[in-house]
């Protein structure tokens, strides 16, 4: 370990050696580095952003990371700006209030809870919550809206704390924490220590299947430290005395798993078939053997190409061209691909936290929304594309000039 940057050939999850490559993108910046202007010409770190599968346990990973507390300590993303994942969130919230009974003598804890996004929903149940965020910057956001807020990192000692002090969960939430996560053992046994005998934690990430179906390399950064499969979590959650009983797929984030995990000793929550067919599944794809895996750098450097070939394309017949949005994926996209201003003007975002930053490594400037209908670019290149709708709709007059939109993933498509 050196300062920020650690390397650690073992897997994080059996500990077996790390020897399967499985993508390397190259050096790229921390992607939720954003740049203020006044240091656009100081030295940025960049890292190494290559992913390994454990040929013993099959968990993708990354071997070199950043130390979280380097990486979340203050970070710029908020949750409640996009208008889709509260309504995701919403109806997750009815959903498991109805199906676990929750009410006012229930305990709803969320793990990693941002800005209150989530726990909002529960508390207009009238259900008592508890968000457990290490940004302290998000975590204040939080506590405006009236959501009482944990600042730590969780596993098992912040659980063992809390837990004494009463705060034990009838209901564990973490939304696309578990990717985050560099100690998976220690986060996922805080989940038993701080779970009431008869209670549920749900846990949602991105699949790792649909990653790599989808061409969604994108979503590889480091902030990611881990790409679950349902197998793999299942593995993971055994471990520590946890047994998932449920799985749902979900179309958040390019296509997700949320799975649901009891106490092995409650007996009172079957496991359904949807388990199985789960598992099944992912057999067929072969996410339990190398060749599948190896085969996935191949996909990506042809996604690369097809990238470049219509910026150089849009380029040469004098189109412009505009970004939409400011996310983590996109930044790992742009910096791996080599676009940069000469391609992309601008971009732009709605959360104020980002505009009149550059992003990482490749200096797009960040502005407003507004900005796109004053430049009218022939093109809006949607980083974000797992929102490509609910952009397009936002953003529909874009047509009124004859300005199209443009997704990179899983092949570029002009639209």
């Amino acid at each position: 370990m050196t300062g920020k940057y650690m390397t650690d050939p073992k897997c994080r999850l059996c500990g077996h050696a790390l020897v399967e490559d499985f993508i390397d993108l190259g050096m790229s910046p921390l992607a939720n580095s954003y740049v203020p202007h006044e240091r656009a010409d100081h030295m940025e770190p960049f890292y190494p952003l290559h992913a390994f599968v454990c040929h013993h346990c099959w968990l993708v990973q990354l071997a070199h990371i950043v130390r979280p507390e380097d990486i979340f300590h203050d970070y710029l993303y908020f949750s409640s700006f996009s208008d889709s994942w509260l309504r995701h969130c919403e109806a997750y919230t009815n959903l498991v209030a109805e199906r676990f009974k929750l009410g006012p003598d229930s305990h709803v804890v969320e793990v990693a809870s941002n800005d209150g996004y989530l726990l909002q929903f529960f508390k207009k149940r009238g259900i008592p919550v508890l968000g457990i965020e290490p940004a302290a910057n998000v975590a204040a956001a939080a506590e405006q809206k009236g959501i009482p807020t944990d600042i730590a990192f969780f596993g098992v000692a912040t659980a063992e704390r809390l837990k004494a002090a009463g705060k034990n969960a009838d209901l564990i939430a973490a939304k696309n924490v578990l990717a985050h996560v560099p100690d998976l053992n220690d986060f996922i046994g805080g989940f038993k220590v701080l779970l009431k005998p008869s209670g549920v934690v749900t846990v949602e990430f991105p699949h790792l299947l649909r990653l790599m179906n989808e061409n969604q390399f994108d979503t590889i950064y480091h902030e990611h430290f881990s790409y679950l499969s349902f197998s793999v979590a299942e593995r993971a959650f055994a471990r520590h005395g946890l047994v998932l009983f449920d799985v749902d797929e979900l179309p958040t984030h390019g296509g997700s798993l949320r799975i649901y995990a009891r106490h092995l000793e409650d007996d009172s929550k079957a496991v359904t078939s949807a388990v199985e067919r789960m598992r099944a599944r992912e057999h067929q794809a072969g996410l339990d053997g190398l060749a599948v895996y190896r085969q996935f750098a191949q996909q990506i450097a042809e996604t690369k190409c097809a990238v470049l070939e219509f910026f150089i394309a849009a380029k040469r017949a004098g189109k412009t061209v505009a970004g939409y949005g400011a996310p983590a994926k996109g930044n790992t996209l742009l910096n791996y691909c080599g676009v940069r201003t000469d391609m992309i003007g601008f971009t732009v975002d709605r959360s104020p936290h980002k505009q009149g930053m550059l992003l990482p490594g490749t200096h797009i400037p960040i502005r407003a929304p507004d900005a796109i209908f004053e430049a009218k670019p022939d093109y809006v290149f949607i980083l974000p594309w797992n929102l490509k709708d609910e952009i397009a709709e936002q953003m529909a007059g874009v047509r009124s000039w004859g300005g199209k939109f443009v997704t990179p993933i899983p092949t570029v498509r002009v639209f």
